[in-house]
């Protein structure tokens, strides 16, 4: 029985992304018990983890590790790894449910981007989506006193350059493998991560924090892994509300786990961002799904 739905081409996209949302929830708690690192030393090992198997996986398929389009594909690395650097301080003053359930804004602004720089089409309910949403960061801060400003402004300007990144994404298409992209983002990251690492290095005071550390790439990895394949093989109107899955996952065992207390329109806001960036992902499929039964 089990076999069968895992076999199922209906099926499977669902199981790559819960296992995917399984996974990064696992990275953002291990996140969580090691915020006594600094930022940098954190995307230094978010990133050469990763990195070792995205060249594994490419080397055992023979694709080329650099790909054709270098130039856009070292710009995504750029900004990818400004994305994951910005989310990674945001956590020095943010509990990570509220900054993980931020950071999925970036939908928002992947669309305004897409449609000043692609031209691609926004319809006005996909506005009202937005304006819900941005009512939910406003709950999220306007009602919760101790909420960090500046914690807030990172993970803000971390959803606008993740924004940027799907646009990158887009104008990259299937020219390149996903591992290609994947390995020019960690390359970079690992890069500047070590170089900025070694001016607030802290060595692991025991073999956990170590294991710890070197768990965030690997567990990453795999949950890009399984979200590519997600993608891959189902409509995105199916996958995409499975992996906001992960807000809720990161909130409800945050509380159980580190005793972590959010305010009641804190988990308001959050329900507000998480539901109405889920309407606007279907919404879309369902425009773009007529529009396709009209032009045939």
């Amino acid at each position: 029985m089990i076999t069968s739905i895992i076999k199922s081409s209906t099926y499977r996209p669902l199981i790559y992304a819960l296992l995917s949302t399984v996974f990064f929830t696992a990275m953002n708690l291990i996140l969580r018990c090691l915020t006594d690192f600094h930022a940098f030393q954190l995307v230094f090992f978010r990133a050469v983890g990763s990195l070792v198997l995205a060249m594994a996986c490419l080397k055992y398929q023979n694709i080329p590790l650099l790909g054709s389009r270098r130039k856009i594909l070292f710009l995504r690395g750029i900004i990818g790894c400004l994305t994951l650097t910005l989310f990674f301080f945001s956590l020095n003053y943010l509990s990570i449910g509220i900054a993980v359930s931020l950071r999925y804004t970036s939908p928002v602004f992947s669309t305004i981007f897409a449609v000043l720089l692609l031209k691609e089409k926004i319809y006005k309910p996909q506005w009202l989506c937005f304006l819900v949403a941005f009512l939910g960061v406003f709950l999220i801060k306007g009602f919760d006193g101790q909420m960090s400003t500046i914690g807030l402004l990172l993970v803000g300007a971390s959803s606008v350059s993740g924004g940027l990144i799907y646009v990158l994404i887009h104008k990259i298409g299937k020219e390149e493998h996903p591992l290609v992209i994947i390995n020019y983002f960690m390359m970079t990251a690992t890069l500047i991560g070590g170089i900025a690492s070694i001016f607030v290095w802290k060595t692991p005071d025991s073999i956990l924090e170590w294991l710890l550390l070197v768990s965030i790439g690997i567990v990453g990895f795999v949950g890009q892994i399984f979200m590519t394949k997600a993608f891959q093989e189902g409509e995105a109107n199916v996958v995409v509300p499975v992996k906001y899955i992960e807000v809720i996952f990161t909130l409800i065992l945050s509380i159980f786990i580190f005793s972590d207390v959010y305010a009641i329109w804190s988990i308001v806001g959050t329900l507000l961002v998480v539901g109405s960036l889920i309407i606007n992902v279907l919404y879309k499929s369902y425009r773009k799904r007529k529009e396709k039964v009209l032009v045939g």
